[in-house]
């Protein structure tokens, strides 16, 4: 696939560090305020263009491809480091870059990264900008807001717990609309509130196909579990990266960090993708009758993410909530004035 050419404002160079060559878009001056943004799963950075471009004078957007995903060099994620491949990579662009501190803002993904980078390394973030953050206790086999997993064994959460369907159409390349689990049909089924649809959606289903795939890479590898839905986390990719059983002190060290940068977090009110029924959870999925033999709601209920969220926020303290309606997992996206004017005047406060 061709790579798109950036945005008139933006350019993109390739940044040499210790631990990986890294795919990076830059927009605004040079000596401006840096901006870093931090982009999702099944994503790209070139999602974050436009957001870049309209950041106010005197700020410098910053958006780098994650390892294992869009251009940057093709590495494996640790799954047992949790988030801190990603922070370690973090840290390496920034000693890169001669960049001491930064605002940031992580979308989905993005910002379940910055709860680790928050918690290691909180006196280099100026702010933080959660995007429709996964969990603090991670994607998938907890429950309740305190985050207790719903088996010893994290089942339900990894690699296993993604459709294999989706996977082989994104190693295939396919653009097409025929299966309904196809990249092109998930991405605006959900990333968006239908009927929204991107005006790039090409650039951004190209970048999102650069994800890389396979049982060491996205998804990642699982074991087999005796409980319900009988798969259980494995040591690498991005998926069992975000498992509990890897990010279980993270939410911890989160609401330890000193000292506490200020957090926006805004949301749509219609994300399917990270909310309390999400159509991603197998606890959702199983109570709707979609996967057989789910176990009910004492052992394996839908994880609240939304809820649990709030719960670390509200005892974090220095947080404020924003709802955008009308939105689903990307409202920067679909609603890019109104996240914007959120967004700007949060960070010149």
């Amino acid at each position: 696939m061709d790579k798109p050419m950036p945005l008139p404002g933006v350019t993109v160079r390739m940044v040499e560090t210790p631990r990986l060559e890294q795919h990076v878009y830059f927009s605004g001056p040079e000596d401006g305020i840096p901006v870093i943004f931090l982009h999702g799963n099944f994503s790209a950075a070139l999602y974050w263009e436009e957001t870049m471009l309209a950041l106010p004078a005197g700020y410098r957007g910053i958006a780098p491809d994650l390892r294992g995903y869009g251009w940057t060099e093709d590495k494996l994620v640790d799954a047992t480091r949790g988030m801190r491949d990603w922070t370690d990579d973090l840290i390496a662009l920034m000693e890169a870059l001669g960049i001491e501190t930064a605002h940031f803002v992580g979308w989905s993904m993005g910002a379940g990264i910055l709860y680790r980078f928050i918690a290691d390394h909180a006196a280099r973030v100026l702010s933080a900008t959660f995007i429709c953050p996964v969990s603090p206790y991670g994607f998938g086999g907890t429950k309740d807001i305190e985050g207790y997993s719903c088996y010893d064994d994290f089942a339900g959460s990894g690699g296993g717990v993604v459709n294999p369907t989706f996977v082989r159409l994104i190693k295939e390349g396919d653009r097409g609309t025929g299966d309904p689990n196809s990249p092109r049909n998930v991405i605006n089924a959900f990333y968006y509130k239908p009927p929204f649809q991107a005006a790039r959606e090409e650039d951004f289903l190209t970048g999102a196909l650069m994800e890389k795939t396979g049982s060491d890479r996205y998804p990642g590898d699982f074991i087999p579990s005796p409980n319900w839905p009988n798969v259980a986390p494995g040591v690498w990719g991005p998926v069992n990266a975000w498992s509990l059983k890897y990010t279980g002190q993270d939410a911890l060290d989160f609401l330890a960090a000193t000292p506490k940068p200020s957090i926006l977090w805004v949301r749509g009110d219609s994300d399917m993708i990270v909310g309390d029924m999400s159509m991603f959870d197998f606890g959702a999925l199983g109570k709707l009758g979609f996967i057989p033999g789910w176990p009910g709601d004492e052992v394996y209920p839908p994880q609240p993410m939304v809820s649990q969220t709030r719960a670390v926020l509200e005892r974090y303290g220095a947080y404020e909530e924003q709802v955008i309606e009308n939105t689903a997992h990307s409202p920067h996206i679909e609603k890019p004035a109104e996240f914007n004017a959120l967004f700007h005047a949060f960070i010149k406060k």
